[in-house]
């Protein structure tokens, strides 16, 4: 029997994080290739520390793609999130770059031809998760610790908070009682913060975005409020500790409230299923709970190395549905080719849309007029609706 009356806790962190750094400048370099090349091949891992970024993987991509313009893509990237410091800054690192032409061996896997459709990119399982607890059916834990880290972000980066650097951390405990979170028991940020300002005015400072993004009556009690607990925190992002891409997957998806399958998204173009079939999982995930066939859902697909269909599909709606779940597998097969052609063409996947999606979470975003997050749209509501 579940839980009904239990603690839940997700984390969050910044743009401005040593791993987030990493994925933001892997999915910049995707969507550089992307932009000259709808169909180009990106496997980009990057590693930062004191002023130094390296990139490192495989591509294959036009000739006009140099590593000049690889590296200002990859200073543009950390200007943006707002690095001039000392130990780290867009202008002043060195830039190093590994980059070398994708294996023929896996480039035979992927390609089509003849008779052969468009293989997968590798082997691996896949989760897609949706639960009407927001708005944008999500879990809520890992959305309101989403949501307080972009506020601060919003406005470190309109000017009206200069206090705040760009590294932090996020993390918010809700109480559940039967089974809905109704408050918060315990929030948690850790922030960069500017030279001189006592940790007693930092949190106050953040009392304000914590309280706007939570809802009335929600906040927690006062000695669960952490800020900044273990004190200064003005040494921060790379030159505090190394980044690496792909290391926050919990904090990319579901804050922990549902499976993952292992594979990171960042830094990969969309004939890598890691990225692409996480996306679809989501997709079809959300669009179960926004028809009403159930409150929860989790599905999961895997594939192989070079082969277009996938191996399997598993739905599990934890007790909440209103639909046979056996039949509704065989439905969300009907609706959605499942193949990585089928999944890149159904939600336009070759588009440089990937770097706005490495912070703050690839899911529970709002679906944008270019593409971006289009794995975000119900539009298969009212076909999931009529199947059944």
């Amino acid at each position: 029997m579940r839980q009904s009356n239990y603690l839940f806790t997700s984390e969050s962190v910044s743009e401005g994080h040593p791993d987030k750094v990493c994925d933001r400048i892997s999915d910049t370099i995707v969507d550089l290739y992307l932009s000259h090349d709808p169909y180009a091949r990106v496997a980009c891992e990057t590693l930062t520390t004191t002023n130094r970024i390296v990139l490192a993987g495989e591509v294959r991509g036009p000739e006009t793609i140099t590593k000049d313009l690889i590296e200002q893509s990859a200073r543009e990237a950390v200007k943006d999130i707002g690095y001039e410091q000392d130990g780290f800054h867009w202008e002043n690192a060195a830039v190093d770059i590994f980059l070398h032409e994708q294996s023929v061996d896996i480039a035979q896997g992927v390609d089509a031809s003849g008779n052969k459709d468009e293989g997968a990119g590798d082997q691996g399982i896949m989760f897609g998760y949706a639960v009407n607890e927001t708005d944008v059916l999500m879990p809520a834990p890992i959305y309101y610790s989403h949501e307080i880290l972009k506020s601060m972000a919003a406005a470190r980066h309109d000017g009206s908070e200069t206090v705040f650097g760009p590294d932090s951390k996020s993390q918010v405990t809700l109480a559940y009682e039967n089974g809905r979170p109704v408050r918060a028991a315990s929030v948690v940020v850790s922030t960069q913060h500017s030279e001189g300002v006592s940790t007693d005015d930092v949190r106050e400072i953040v009392r304000k975005y914590v309280s706007n993004v939570l809802p009335d009556g929600w906040m927690c009690p006062e000695d669960e409020f952490y800020v900044n607990p273990t004190g200064n925190f003005v040494i921060g992002g790379p030159d505090g500790d190394a980044g690496l891409t792909g290391r926050k997957i919990i904090v990319d998806t579901y804050g922990g409230a549902a499976p993952h399958g292992g594979g990171a998204f960042s830094g990969k173009d969309p004939t890598k299923v890691d990225r692409s079939a996480a996306y679809a999982s989501r997709y079809l995930a959300k669009n179960v709970v926004a028809a009403g066939l159930a409150d929860k859902c989790c599905i999961q697909v895997s594939y192989a190395i070079g082969v277009s269909k996938p191996l399997s599909l598993y739905v599990d709606l934890y007790g909440t549905g209103k639909v046979d779940e056996s039949k509704l597998s065989d439905v969300l097969l009907q609706v959605m080719d499942l193949s990585p052609r089928g999944i890149r063409e159904h939600l336009q996947l070759n588009r440089p849309i990937y770097a706005r999606s490495a912070a703050y979470g690839h899911f529970g975003r709002t679906p944008e007029e270019d593409g971006g997050f289009s794995w975000e749209k119900t539009d298969l509501v009212d076909e999931l609706k009529g199947a059944f």
